[in-house]
C-alpha cells in the first residue's frame, strides 16, 4: 500500500493516516489470500465494495504505478470462485426447471468477479452457446456490510473535517449504494443490456450479447455466448493482428457517442468487461452499472469538452457558473485562469507526457477553492471516463485524448447546441403544453384568483417585464397546440 500511494503522489501526512488506518485489520483477522500481492490481498480480504475501487485503480497505471496496476487486474474476473455445484443449484431454482434439461453441458467457471461469476454452457434444445452468470451466494449481506461501513466513514468524516461536507461524502456513498443495488438485481441487468443494444445496433464494430430473457431472472442472467480476447492482453492483440491504436480510439469514440447521443452508458468499462471479436469488433459484457443523464447535462458536459478542445477556458468557465458548478459569488476570470493551468500542459500532448496523478491533484485544488461542491449526477460519468482513458492508454500509451474526442464532441455540439436546439426545444415545449391544453383555462384561472386574493405590487421591471411576455406565449403555444389538435 505504500507504494500505491507513493505511486499517486499522496502527500506524506496522508500516508501516515493511511498506514494507522490499516492496523486495525490486523487485529480484525482480514489476512485474505496469502498468495496474492498485499494490496489485492487486502481488498479482497475487505469485500466486494473494496474490489469494486480496485478495479478502477487496475485501469490507471499513470496513476498508481504498472506494478500495481497489473496485480489490481485480478481482481477484474479472476477472483476465487464458488462452487459450479452451488451455481447449478441456484440456477434450477431461479429458472424452476432441472439444469441438465435446459443446458446440455455447462462449464466450471470462466471469469469471476466481485458480484457474480460467469459459466459457459450450451442450450440443449438448439445447440447454442451461452453465456451464464450467476450471483454469488449471500452477496447482497457483504455488500451491506460494506456499505453501512461506508456511511460510518462518511460521517466520521464530516464531523472531523468540516471543509470536507462541500464533497458531500453522504451523498456520494448513497450514490454509490444505488448503483450497487442496481447490480444485485439481473433482471435490471437484463433490462438494461436490451436497452443498450438496441441503443447501439447501428454502431460499427460494437456488439451487445443478446439476452435471453426465458432464461433470466433476478440471480441468474443467461445471454448469446461472444467469443473474443481480453482487452488487457496486448500481446494476444498484436498475435491477432488487431489495430490497438484503432481499438484505443474507437473504445473513447464509442463512451462518448454513448454518453452524449443516447445519454445512457456503459458505467463499468474495465478491462474485464470489455473483448474483441476476431473481426475487430468491441465486445460489452457486464450492464450492472450503467449510466444515464438528462439532456441538460449532456449539453453541459459537451460544451466543457469543447471548450477545452478550442482552448477556450473563458466559455470552459461561464459554462460551470451557467449549471451552477461554481458559486456564483466566486470569480469567473479567476476561475477561467485556473481552468488554463489545467488545460495547457496537457493540450496537444500524447498520453506518455501527461502525469495523471499530478492533474486530479490540482483539479482537486481548483474544485476547493472555488468552493465546487460534488455533483452527485456526475459522479458515475466522471469515474467511468476515468477508466475509459485508462483503457485506451492501456492500448496505446500515445493517445492524444483530446484529438480523438474531437470529432464526436464537435458532432454533438453542432446538432444540440445552437439554433437548431433552440427550435428543438422549442418544439417539445409546445408538445407538454399541447398535452396540458385542456387544464390549462383551470390553472391560469387559479393563477389569477391566488393574485386577486393576495395581490402584490406589480414588478415592472424589463426583467419581470420580458418573463411575462415568454410565458404568456408559452401560453399561448400550447393553446395553440390543443386547438391545432382539435382542428
Amino acid at each position: 500500500m505504500a507504494l500505491a500511494l507513493e505511486a499517486m503522489e499522496v502527500p506524506p501526512r496522508l500516508r501516515v493516516a493511511a498506514r494507522l488506518l490499516g492496523w486495525p485489520f490486523k487485529w480484525l483477522g482480514l489476512r485474505g489470500d496469502p498468495a496474492l500481492p498485499p494490496v489485492t490481498r487486502a481488498l479482497t480480504a475487505l469485500g466486494p465494495a473494496y474490489i469494486k475501487f480496485g478495479q478502477i485503480l487496475s485501469t490507471r497505471p499513470d496513476i498508481v504505478g504498472a506494478e500495481l496496476a497489473q496485480q489490481l487486474k485480478y481482481l477484474q474476473d479472476q477472483l476465487p470462485p464458488f462452487s459450479t455445484t452451488v451455481a447449478k443449484s441456484m440456477v434450477a431454482e431461479e429458472l424452476r426447471l432441472p439444469v441438465d434439461d435446459v443446458f446440455s453441458s455447462f462449464s466450471e467457471p470462466v471469469a469471476a468477479a466481485s458480484i457474480a461469476q460467469v459459466h459457459r454452457a450450451t442450450l440443449a434444445e438448439n445447440g447454442r452457446d451461452v453465456a451464464v452468470k450467476v450471483l454469488r451466494p449471500g452477496i447482497e449481506r457483504a455488500f451491506q456490510k460494506d456499505i453501512d461501513a461506508f456511511y460510518f466513514a462518511a460521517r466520521t468524516i464530516e464531523l472531523l473535517s468540516p471543509a470536507s461536507r462541500r464533497l458531500r461524502p453522504m451523498d456520494v456513498i448513497a450514490h454509490f449504494e444505488g448503483v450497487v443495488l442496481g447490480e444485485l438485481d439481473l433482471r435490471l441487468e437484463s433490462s438494461a443490456a436490451s436497452e443498450f443494444a438496441d441503443n447501439t445496433k447501428q454502431d460499427a464494430g460494437f456488439q451487445v450479447p443478446k439476452v435471453i430473457w426465458e432464461l433470466s431472472g433476478r440471480s441468474v442472467m443467461t445471454l448469446d455466448w461472444a467469443e473474443g480476447i481480453n482487452l488487457a492482453d496486448n500481446v494476444a492483440l498484436d498475435q491477432a493482428g488487431i489495430d490497438r491504436k484503432a481499438l484505443a480510439a474507437r473504445v473513447l469514440h464509442l463512451f462518448l457517442s454513448h454518453a452524449l447521443r443516447d445519454g445512457f452508458f456503459h458505467g463499468d468499462m474495465h478491462q474485464g468487461n470489455l473483448k474483441v471479436a476476431l473481426n475487430g469488433d468491441l465486445i460489452a459484457y457486464d450492464f450492472g452499472i450503467m449510466g444515464r443523464i438528462d439532456e441538460y447535462t449532456r449539453r453541459v458536459y459537451a460544451e466543457i469538452l469543447m471548450g477545452f478542445i478550442r482552448k477556450d477556458y473563458r466559455r470552459v468557465a461561464e459554462v460551470h457558473f451557467e449549471a451552477g458548478y461554481v458559486p456564483a459569488n466566486r470569480d469567473i476570470d479567476e476561475f477561467a485562469r485556473a481552468l488554463r493551468a489545467v488545460g495547457e500542459p496537457i493540450f496537444g500532448l500524447d498520453a506518455t507526457h501527461v502525469s495523471m496523478a499530478r492533474l486530479l491533484s490540482y483539479l482537486f485544488e481548483v474544485t476547493e477553492r472555488f468552493g465546487m461542491e460534488t455533483r452527485t449526477e456526475l459522479i458515475l460519468l466522471q469515474r467511468t471516463m476515468v477508466v475509459v482513458e485508462g483503457v485506451a492508454r492501456g492500448l496505446d500509451p500515445h493517445i492524444n485524448i483530446w484529438q480523438v474526442a474531437k470529432p464526436v464532441v464537435e458532432a454533438y455540439v453542432a446538432r444540440n447546441v445552437g439554433p437548431m436546439a433552440l427550435l428543438r426545444d422549442l418544439a417539445q415545449t409546445a408538445r407538454v403544453l399541447g398535452r396540458f391544453g385542456p387544464r390549462l383555462p383551470r390553472i391560469v384561472e387559479a393563477l389569477l384568483i391566488a393574485q386577486a386574493e393576495q395581490p402584490k405590487p406589480v414588478d415592472n421591471s424589463p426583467r419581470a417585464f420580458g418573463l411575462r411576455v415568454v410565458l404568456g406565449g408559452l401560453v399561448l403555444l400550447g393553446l395553440g397546440v390543443w386547438l391545432g389538435k382539435l382542428l
